[in-house]
């Protein structure tokens, strides 16, 4: 019978004059789906499903009754699906098995709510035998949404498909990253939730995506922590909203919820995938353009091209195959969250948005609602919570009484104070995950400080007071141990304590003042005005191309005087140059250096980024024009004006000067940057990606880009300022130029211009300038940056986040930042006297 309703599909498509791939794109359907039910692979059309392609295919009551009839007359027969959905709404006649997620048995309401037999409460959904007749076919409320039908095992996606790769990467860092954090040890503490006001949610019909004029009755989403997946797929819009105070468990709920949503999709559902929706600014960029830039950030692999001109990121969101989970709404700047809310509403993408409550509250104020989103609010802990989980925290002690710990006393008190007195100090704090982590951290994991000690109310005398206590000693307890080893494999050298909070003082001060929770390594020395990274640069370059200027001008001729004279003004020169170019790539264009998401394959020439080529030609040979007709100019004046003060041929060589630099470094920058562009290839799609193995990528690339750069720009040059003055040889005047001359100029040229673009144009090269050589040694970061990262990554500081390291929690990181700031003022104040 199934082949009967694909037959009635197919004629009443093919009437309509519409392809599968129309249609799909019409009905939001997906175009593999109406495949599979035509063709006879899908044998249980959903019939939301059925209805949409019904309305889309604008059929006439006839035609839509017998599409209808055709759908639902395999359950007349007794038919039964050939693999009974596991999730939410979906279940019914299915066993509560081990896979089922609860609240999918029978006796459930298609809307998630319990079966109720009160007045006015909609019918249980029909189990799978049970006829139905078209004209009550199912509402859209009691099916599961479309992308969650289950795909037949012929239909399931390949484990080369990008999603399914992806849904793979995201599962083994968010599991290594749930160990890092201890959340399974000793178990998970409770986070719960209960249905957030009506005020902060949309209308109930447009959630259960009902028609015009349906009742709808509220779900009742109240759960706990391994329940958010099921309680995510009881939402029929596919939108929800976290809430929860700071430190509260949000992020760790979404990180609950991606494991758990991987643990039990469908082939057909999206991937849901963690942003830090705190680095977003919807006014530059739209959503969809930013989860593929930050997908291609934490995948370097998937900026490759899909079948389209667009990367398979792009493509991935595009097709709604990814599932956004944006944490951190409350971090996005003041002025920011209005735009980013209207931005979310002109949407209709399935997702899952965390915040505090005030930020998002004001939100909705100044403009609405996220559309079609139900919301639930995090609850705080109680003290049985308190008391199952902190004495299983700490070591056995050698003493009579095996089961007796340092945390008694403190809970014993905690019980015994008068429930007609407002909670103390420490009992206020210890309602939050955050906290108790912290406190657990310098209590529990310490032998020699006693918890008792937070009981003081004359010393903590309120809930801020010990807040403070906790994150004022996190740091130093945390840096009390010497790791055994680096993530590297190498000997760890360990931190002092001091040090540590000062560097860690800066990092939060500098990503306060960018306005992100991420934590990047190309990113740090933004955190420096603009004037001084670019003197920095200019510096740096200057000596650097100056002191190879010279060695090889030494070498040559060796005369010390002539090769300190040449290489001063070849190196101040170059600074100037390149640092006149980086101050125009990076502060007039306000654009920012990143890390390369491709590689250079020297043993044959890939197919898949050749499209660069063209442009990078035209953008080279312009930009090397005006490069090397300035660079002439000037060192064609300075030259002549050592031998005659004629203010006329100074001008005159300048200019002659300037015409043949400038044809032939246009000329050997345009097709050196094309040949880069053709040895351009995308990095595998599977490959991991943490900011360690992302900054060794990326040196690599710079490393190939020298080895190519170097030798065919010195070569181009070299032969080509030959070129240049046979062509310009008496239009111009005599011109005098040997062999040896370019030779030279080759060989100053190629290195030259290879460490200058290394050093001024890439993020790797920014990085070693600004983080590696100047933030140490100005004293804001420490030599070993990468290692002093990854320890405080392995101290739990900081964690990670695909490419990015973040702090712990905002409030560590604001708490750190403020710190820093009152020790820079105080060092400020100080320091005259």
């Amino acid at each position: 019978m199934a082949g009967e309703f694909g037959e009635v599909l197919r004629r009443l498509r093919t009437a309509a004059g519409l392809t599968q791939e129309e249609l799909a794109e019409r009905s939001e359907v997906s175009e593999r789906t109406i495949r599979g039910l035509e063709t006879g692979k899908r044998t249980n059309p959903r019939m939301t499903t059925v209805q949409r392609l019904a309305e889309e295919l604008a059929l006439r009551p006839r035609e839509r009754e017998e599409l209808l009839r055709a759908a639902v007359r395999r359950d007349q027969d007794g038919e039964q699906p050939a693999e009974p959905s596991t999730e939410a709404g979906a279940g019914a006649g299915a066993g509560a098995g081990a896979g089922d997620e609860p609240g999918t048995g029978t006796d459930a309401d298609p809307t998630g709510a319990p079966a109720d037999d009160g007045p006015g409460d909609p019918p249980a959904p029909t189990p799978p035998s049970t006829a139905l007749h078209p004209a009550t076919a199912l509402h859209p409320a009691t099916e599961p949404h479309p992308s969650t039908e289950p795909h037949s095992p012929s239909d399931s996606h390949s484990p080369s498909d990008p999603a399914e790769q992806l849904a793979a990467l995201v599962t083994a860092r968010w599991q290594r990253e749930e160990e890092q954090r201890q959340v399974q040890d000793p178990f998970p503490l409770p986070v719960r939730w209960e249905t957030a006001p009506e005020a902060l949610t949309d209308h109930w019909a447009n959630i259960l995506r009902l028609p015009a004029q349906a009742t709808a009755r509220p779900l009742d989403l109240d759960g706990e922590l391994g329940e958010i997946a099921a309680t995510y797929r009881r939402i029929p819009s596919r939108r929800l909203v976290v809430l929860g105070r700071s430190g509260s468990g949000k992020t760790i709920l979404a990180l609950r919820f991606v494991l758990d949503h991987l643990r039990t999709r469908g082939t057909s559902e999206p991937v849901p995938v963690i942003f830090s929706i705190g680095a977003w600014n919807p006014t530059t960029i739209t959503l969809r353009d930013w989860l593929a830039a930050q997908l291609t950030r934490d995948h370097p692999g998937y900026a490759a091209r899909g079948r389209g001109r667009e990367s398979l990121a792009a493509e991935l969101v595009e097709s709604g195959r990814i599932l956004p989970v944006l944490d951190g709404f409350d971090e996005i700047a003041d002025g920011l969250r209005r735009p980013a809310l209207e931005a979310l509403n002109a949407t209709t993408l399935p997702l899952v948005l965390t915040s505090r409550p005030a930020e998002y509250a004001a939100a909705v104020a100044e403009t609405d609602v996220l559309t079609a989103a139900a919301a639930i609010r995090l609850t705080d802990l109680t003290l049985d919570d308190l008391a199952a989980y902190l004495p299983r925290t700490t070591r056995k002690p050698g003493r009579e009484d095996p089961d007796a710990n340092a945390w008694d006393p403190v809970l014993t008190a905690l019980r015994e104070q008068p429930r007609d007195r407002p909670d103390s100090p420490l009992a206020t704090v210890l309602k939050t995950p955050l906290m108790v982590a912290l406190a657990r951290t310098i209590y529990s994991d310490t032998p020699d400080h006693d918890p008792a000690c937070l009981l003081d109310t004359e010393r903590f005398g309120s809930p801020e007071k010990l807040e403070d206590h906790l994150l004022d000693n996190f740091i130093p307890t945390v840096y009390r141990h010497r790791l055994h080893g680096s993530s590297s494999g190498g000997s760890h050298p360990g931190f002092d304590a001091d040090r540590a909070r000062h560097w860690l003082g800066y990092l939060a001060h500098h990503l306060t003042g960018l306005k992100t929770p991420d934590l990047a390594w190309w990113r740090l020395g933004n955190g420096l005005r603009r004037s001084t990274r670019t003197l920095v640069t200019a510096v740096l370059l200057a000596l650097a191309i100056g002191l190879v200027d010279g060695a090889i001008s030494f070498g040559v001729n060796g005369r010390v005087t002539g090769a300190l004279l040449d290489a001063s003004v070849v190196g101040l020169l170059a600074g100037l140059m390149f640092g006149f170019v980086h101050w125009l790539t990076y502060t007039a264009k306000g654009k920012q250096a990143a890390p390369s998401a491709v590689r250079l394959q020297l043993r044959r020439r890939p197919g898949a980024t050749v499209w660069t080529a063209g442009p990078r030609l035209v953008i080279g040979t312009l930009g090397g024009a005006v490069f090397g007709s300035a660079y002439g100019f000037v060192v064609g004046m300075v030259i002549t004006y050592a031998v005659t003060s004629d203010l006329s041929i100074i001008v005159h060589v300048g200019l002659v000067d300037g015409l043949v630099f400038g044809s032939v470094f246009g000329v050997a920058t345009g097709l050196t940057f094309c040949l880069l562009g053709l040895l351009e290839t995308p990095l595998d799609i599977d490959s991991a990606v943490n900011p360690r193995s992302l900054l060794t990528t990326n040196r690599g690339t710079v490393t190939t880009q020298l080895l190519v750069w170097a030798p065919t720009f010195g070569a181009v040059v070299g032969f080509g300022s030959g070129v240049a003055v046979d062509v310009f040889q008496g239009s111009v005047g005599p011109l005098v130029w040997t062999s040896e001359a370019a030779a030279l100029l080759g060989v100053i040229s190629g290195l030259g211009g290879a460490i200058g673009y290394a050093l001024t144009l890439t993020a790797w090269g920014q990085w070693l300038v600004l983080t590696r050589i100047w933030l140490p040694l100005t004293g804001r970061l420490p030599w070993a940056v990468v290692t002093f990262l990854e320890d405080a990554y392995q101290r739990g500081v900081l964690r990670q986040a695909g490419a990015v390291y973040q702090f712990r929690h905002a409030r560590l990181q604001q708490h750190l930042a403020r710190h820093h700031r009152r020790a820079a003022l105080h060092d400020d104040f100080i320091a005259p006297l």
